[in-house]
Parts: C-alpha cells; sequence; structure tokens
C-alpha cells in the first residue's frame, strides 16, 4: 500500500478555480506523523510502521501501557496511531521519530480517505436501511413501520446472522475513494481535498494513495 498520513478533518469549504468556477473542498490537518514503532516481518510477521498524530495535551489521561508504548520510542502520547504497511526498503530507510508530511502528496493526485461516520443513534429498518414499510391500510395494525418476519418455519427455526434489524446507526468505518488532491499547503500541514469525506469536524482521518487509480 505504501504510506499514507493521518490527519484530523477541520470541515468544509470551497475555492475558484482559473475559470471561475467554484469547487467543494474538505480541510483536513494532515501530519506531521511521527513514526512510533516499526514493524518487521522477523519479529511481527509483516513489515509496517506505525504513526502517532496529535499530541496528547493531558497526559496524565493516558493510561499506562500507551504511556510505556510511546516512552519507549522517546515520544510524548498522541491520540491517534494507525500502522502503513510498506516496503522492506522504506521500512529500513525510516528510523523511529522520523516525521511524514504532507508533501508525501501533490495538487492532482488521486486518494482514499478512511473516517468514521458521523453517529445517528438508534433507528428503525426504515430510516437504516430503506424498508418500504407495511401496508397502511387492508387491516394493518400498529405495524406500518416494522419490518416483517425475521426467523424461518421449523428448519433451522432461529434467527440468521446478519438479520436487518433496528440497532445503532452510523459509528462506523467508511472509506471514500478516488478524491482528488486540490492544494498541498505544507506551512500549515494543510490538504485541500476535493468532496466530503466521513466523519464529523474534528474528527480523525486516514489518507492514502488511491488504490484503483494510476499513480
Amino acid at each position: 500500500m505504501g504510506i499514507g498520513l493521518l490527519g484530523k478533518k477541520l470541515g468544509m469549504t470551497q475555492i475558484f478555480i482559473e475559470d471561475g468556477s467554484a469547487i467543494p473542498v474538505t480541510v483536513i490537518k494532515a501530519g506531521p506523523c511521527v513514526v512510533v514503532q516499526k514493524k518487521t516481518v522477523l519479529n511481527d510477521g509483516y513489515d509496517a510502521l506505525q504513526l502517532g498524530f496529535d499530541e496528547v495535551q493531558k497526559v496524565k489521561r493516558v493510561n499506562k501501557p500507551i504511556t510505556g508504548h510511546f516512552k519507549k520510542a522517546n515520544l510524548p502520547p498522541m491520540g491517534f496511531l494507525r500502522e502503513f504497511r510498506v516496503d522492506v526498503e522504506d521500512l529500513e530507510t525510516t528510523e523511529v521519530g522520523g516525521e511524514f508530511s504532507v508533501d508525501i502528496f501533490e495538487p492532482g493526485q488521486f486518494v482514499d480517505v478512511t473516517g468514521t461516520s458521523k453517529g445517528k443513534g438508534f433507528a428503525g429498518v426504515m430510516k437504516k436501511y430503506h424498508f418500504k414499510g407495511q401496508t397502511a391500510t387492508r387491516g394493518t395494525h400498529e405495524f406500518f413501520r416494522h419490518g416483517g418476519s425475521i426467523g424461518q418455519n421449523m428448519t433451522p427455526g432461529r434467527t440468521m446472522k446478519g438479520m436487518k434489524m433496528p440497532g445503532h446507526m452510523g459509528s462506523k468505518k467508511v472509506t471514500v475513494q478516488n478524491l482528488k488532491v486540490i492544494d498541498v499547503r505544507g506551512d500549515t500541514n494543510i490538504l485541500l481535498i476535493e468532496g466530503a469525506v466521513p466523519g464529523p469536524t474534528n474528527g480523525f482521518v486516514i489518507i492514502k494513495r488511491a488504490v484503483k487509480k494510476p499513480q
């Protein structure tokens, strides 16, 4: 996959290009991301770099295992940790404590952005899965927005796993692919990406090179 960046969604705005048209963009503060740990095939079964982002302001709120993990790397605790699979060459040329910034991306490049979608609370099947609902006439009582039968007859005689039922909506990992990088502002570690990305304002996101676009 190659190295990517961790960032924080700051919000959305629009910018104007040369022909005068407006482009909606998401503003992301991406990096600098610090290398917290190197993982190798010999020790861990795979090659990867663990990056950290967003230094924790109140260190006393960090638990002891995480504090010890960062202390081993001589780094302050950070609020967002993720791993990126890399080649052996990239692993060997990178040291713990090294940094990656927005400079690894360039305008016009396509990226995949992963975030956690907004939580919508408890929702029924009509809102969550767009069920049609029951008929409003012909003797229907109190079941206008219900999902209908969820079981079988005698065999197998149970509700199957994965049945679409009411429950918590949102707060899931979502990836939006093939988003175009409009601008890279290295002095402020800001990425302007065309379109919307998952999650609320100040939500953490992961930016990687697009897997379905030639680089």
